[in-house]
């Protein structure tokens, strides 16, 4: 099977397991990633007869990023896709510069989408970098568990493609893609992943690393949502919005208990959640010695009293609002 072709039926695959939008947006940077899938998405879009669009963010942080946009929108279109738009997006915020970069290009892509699902060029790579980045930083299994091929709005139908394919697709194609610096920069994490530890591990291990961490993602992915959904379960007999009942989280192991209390606190406007304040709400349940209230981001407090968890504070948000 050519390259293009199987980019276009990992595209076609993934359209098969989801509910079909009424317009397909795709993410385009200009690289092989991104043009690869652009063309898979308008040859589906045209098969289907779903309108397509390529959405390029310009983040404006290398000189002549404007230009280099401009021309990921053109190549996008001569590959097939209906129309196409630049998003010119300002990066600030905490985090650095690698996340303040996918705060911004996340929140346009977002107000830009309409109702369209839109897909991401995200490869079986990029997957094994996320799942390494996880493990090294103790982010535990919820990170460890990758990036889900369908998280609405976004796609990700290239999961199973890697980097190679995209780039030997682009050449099928005839199209020359965008080189990003940024990728070859060892002041950003992933280059130096991607450039440094994962070669090392392939040449250690005697090769399949990327494969083999996409794998060990996809596994954690199954158990991360069987637990997750005994967990909601779980928080339905505990109680909800309006507070949780102690002795029912108590009986749970702490596997289970935690990830209710972290839907429950996520669903309840907490934001910024870290193992830190999770861990602390839990010591509410199982090592309370009648101790005072855990404060947590958005002035929120959650304290025990009369045998419930609640929250106390600013009038808590639902999340999606």
């Amino acid at each position: 099977m050519s390259a293009v072709a199987a980019v276009r039926k990992a595209v076609r695959d993934f359209l098969g397991t989801v509910e079909l939008p009424a317009e397909l947006c795709v993410a385009v940077s200009g690289g092989a990633d991104s043009l690869a899938l652009a063309e898979a998405t308008a040859n589906a879009g045209r098969l289907r007869q779903i309108p397509t669009r390529a959405l390029v963010v310009d983040h404006g942080l290398q000189p002549g990023s404007a230009k280099v946009a401009e021309e990921a929108a053109a190549r996008a279109k001569q590959l097939g896709v209906e129309s196409a738009e630049v998003l010119t997006v300002r990066v600030e915020g905490r985090g650095g510069p690698e996340a303040a970069a996918r705060t911004a290009r996340y929140g346009a892509l977002h107000e830009a989408r309409g109702e369209a699902l839109v897909l991401l060029g995200h490869t079986l790579d990029d997957q094994a970098e996320t799942v390494l980045l996880g493990l090294g930083r103790g982010s535990g299994p919820r990170s460890l568990a990758g990036m889900r091929p369908y998280d609405p709005p976004w796609g990700r139908p290239l999961l199973g493609i890697t980097r190679e394919q995209t780039r030997l697709a682009c050449a099928e194609l005839g199209v020359e893609p965008w080189q990003d610096p940024h990728n070859a920069d060892p002041r950003f994490t992933r280059a130096r992943l991607r450039a440094e530890v994962l070669p090392l591990l392939e040449d250690v291990l005697a090769g399949g690393v990327a494969p083999a961490l996409a794998r060990t993602a996809a596994q954690l992915r199954d158990d991360t949502e069987a637990l997750d959904t005994v967990a909601d379960r779980i928080l339905t007999r505990a109680g909800g919005s309006e507070g949780l009942d102690v002795a029912v989280l108590a009986a749970e192991p702490a596997a289970l208990r935690r990830r209710v209390l972290r839907r429950w606190l996520l669903d309840s406007g907490v934001r910024e959640l870290t193992d830190a304040h999770l861990r602390s709400v839990d010591a509410l349940v199982v090592r309370w010695r009648g101790q005072g209230g855990v404060w947590l981001p958005g002035k929120l407090e959650a304290r025990r009293g009369h045998g419930r968890l609640s929250l106390n504070g600013p009038e808590p948000t639902t999340r999606g609002e």
